[in-house]
């Protein structure tokens, strides 16, 4: 990777105010992903077939772009039977409720490489999806403003009644990987449940590792970027993963267990992660960007509906410690919420 280079992302808040009432499973996320895709196909499907995959208008049609690019038939890493979507849905905080007539729903979406090109159609999508009716009960809502989110701090850039949407940053500039403008530590608070797998199961916390995580942050992005962006970030995986086995870890993880209903499926699915907090410590420089797009991108699978987000603790002299004995207040609401559903 270039010392330095950016990356084209950029994290948009919407804002919603409810027009009937709209109920909130524990974690809303896989919601707001299926209302999502759904409305995002109505609008974009020109031809209505059932199968994607077998459309002659895949290679330009937005709604595979965004929401299932086909994979590859051929690629130097693996086969894939499906690649990592160019966006991720951050639904509201956890906890199951029901949002009254008047109140405001707030999530947000992180969008990547060319779908933010698709950012109009996007919006108009999720205006779609609330008007025809989300969740239990077909709850329905009205798109307010939307926000963008980023490293200079919060803008609106749309408004429905206005109907553009102001010109805004869409990259983010990356850390470099000298050596010397690398912090020796690193500590990850995981806001929402971590799954990292092995054998297509989710790793316990006493069977997570700092090389699996380092790896799967650096795999996520280069692909991300590969396929929806300017290319791959990272190419020598296996001196990557030389210097991943060398970094030293503490760990405050728990595991939560959740359930979702899956339509596709038409079935409940058990779902599991960690939470909580994981220090890393060691020549991290080589990770410095992947750690640093991680707070955009997540981390694991389900990443694309919100799963494995973190932050970084921002202050490289923070005691870190310290950090590890004071979880964070969402880390604790997921707590509370887990042992009162289980």
């Amino acid at each position: 990777m270039n010392t330095t280079s950016s990356f084209p992302v950029a994290r948009y808040r919407f804002e919603f105010e409810v027009r009937q009432p709209i109920r909130l499973p524990d974690y809303a996320g896989s919601m707001l992903r299926g209302a999502f895709g759904h409305s995002l196909r109505q609008l974009a499907c020109m031809t209505r077939q059932k199968d994607c995959a077998a459309c002659p208008l895949i290679a330009s049609c937005p709604y595979p772009a965004v929401f299932a690019p086909p994979p590859p038939t051929s690629h130097r890493l693996q086969q894939f039977s499906q690649l990592p979507v160019p966006y991720v849905i951050e639904p509201p905080a956890w906890g199951s409720r029901v949002l009254a007539e008047g109140e405001t729903l707030i999530f947000h979406q992180v969008l990547i490489g060319k779908a933010l090109q698709e950012l109009p159609l996007i919006i108009l999508a999720w205006r779609r999806a609330f008007a025809r009716g989300v969740g239990a009960g077909d709850g329905t809502a009205d798109l307010r403003r939307v926000i963008h989110c980023g490293d200079a701090g919060e803008h609106e850039i749309h408004r429905p009644e206005i109907g553009t949407i102001a010109t805004h940053a869409q990259t983010v500039v990356l850390k470099g990987t000298d050596d010397s403008a690398t912090p020796g530590a690193a500590v990850l608070h995981f806001e929402t449940p971590l799954r990292l797998q092995h054998n297509g199961r989710a790793l316990p916390p006493d069977k997570l590792q700092a090389r699996t995580l380092l790896m799967a942050l650096t795999r996520r992005a280069s692909l991300l970027a590969e396929f929806h962006a300017h290319g791959p970030l990272a190419s020598d995986f296996a001196t990557l993963s030389t210097a991943a086995a060398l970094i030293r870890e503490e760990k405050r993880l728990t595991w939560l267990d959740w359930t979702r209903f899956s339509s596709r499926q038409k079935q409940k699915m058990s779902l599991g992660g960690v939470i909580g907090t994981w220090r890393l410590e060691g020549p991290l420089a080589p990770f410095a960007p992947f750690l640093q797009l991680g707070e955009w991108l997540h981390v694991g699978k389900e990443a694309s509906f919100g799963l494995g987000q973190y932050q970084l603790a921002r202050d490289r002299h923070e005691d870190t410690s310290d950090s590890l004995d004071k979880p964070r207040d969402c880390q604790r609401q997921v707590s509370e919420t887990q042992e009162l559903n289980l």
